[in-house]
């Protein structure tokens, strides 16, 4: 059972896990390092508690004690009970869910390991938005995707608006990320998979044609939110692909271009 503590000093030494949530900089920096990741909200916090997550201290609002009690009879971690206004000066935000939970990271796994058994998989090319990083791993979860590999460059998908935004996805969905890329198609390659990079080069086949050839292993490459895929990417890749789109529109959003791949080329019963 955790220890409930109330605390009313926003400098107190015990909230240093949740000071300055906003600075991402200083947070890509931090929390990797050190190990931890932020989960916000109720549903978050028992879906990271779900998949193994050890957590390290909770953050609550008053009105959130009554809804997180079984938790809190469940953890050994340490429970800070403050109000919403000590909580927005020590994160430099309104905590409107009322709930933050610290949680430990565990360490990640080899790519060739999510490969193995794997038939659908996604790989993305420095994605530095978290929102939109959040955004494709709540897509991946819903859709079919076993297995997400990123680039050295992309961002933390256990960044606190990344977890928000996924909904907790970030959790649910295996991945890891890649040491180097775009070398590592090789590593797709040699575990049978065709790896396809969604582009509008002129040699792209539609992303309806991709579906007809009927890949039993697909990795699908999504580029950064503004030029795409880099060439080297593009040249490692096995296929092209387009998204077919009216209106004089010639792209998408990373995030809504994953959806619209996802669900395409998901794994149909037999």
């Amino acid at each position: 059972m955790a220890d409930l503590i109330t605390i009313d000093d926003p400098d107190d030494p015990r909230l240093s896990d949740y000071a300055g949530l906003t600075d991402v900089e200083l947070r890509r920096k931090l929390e990797p390092a050190e190990g931890l990741f932020i989960a916000e909200g109720e549903k978050v916090i028992r879906r990271a508690r779900h998949a193994g997550y050890e957590m390290r201290s909770m953050l609550l609002s008053a009105k959130w004690l009554d809804v997180m009690r079984d938790v809190i009879d469940e953890v050994p971690a340490p429970v800070y009970a403050v109000s919403p206004d000590l909580a927005e000066r020590v994160t430099g935000y309104h905590v409107h869910r009322g709930a933050l939970a610290s949680m430990q990271r565990k360490p990640l796994p080899a790519a060739e390991d999510l490969l193995s058994g794997s038939s659908r998989v996604a790989v993305f090319e420095d994605i530095v938005d978290h929102a939109n990083l959040g955004a494709a791993f709540r897509n991946a979860a819903a859709l079919g995707i076993d297995a997400i590999l990123l680039s050295p460059r992309c961002a933390d998908p256990f960044y606190r608006r990344s977890v928000k935004v996924s909904m907790g996805a970030v959790f649910q969905v295996p991945w890891t990320r890649l040491d180097s890329w775009p070398k590592d198609v090789e590593l797709l390659r040699s575990a049978g998979f065709t790896s396809a990079a969604l582009c509008l080069s002129e040699q792209s086949i539609t992303l309806d044609e991709l579906v007809q050839r009927q890949h039993e292993k697909l990795a699908l490459i999504f580029g950064t939110e503004g030029v795409g895929l880099t060439p080297e990417a593009l040249m490692a890749a096995d296929e092209h692909v387009r998204i077919p789109m009216g209106a004089g529109v010639d792209s998408l959003n990373v995030a809504a271009a994953s959806a619209v791949a996802f669900y395409a080329t998901r794994v149909r019963p037999a």
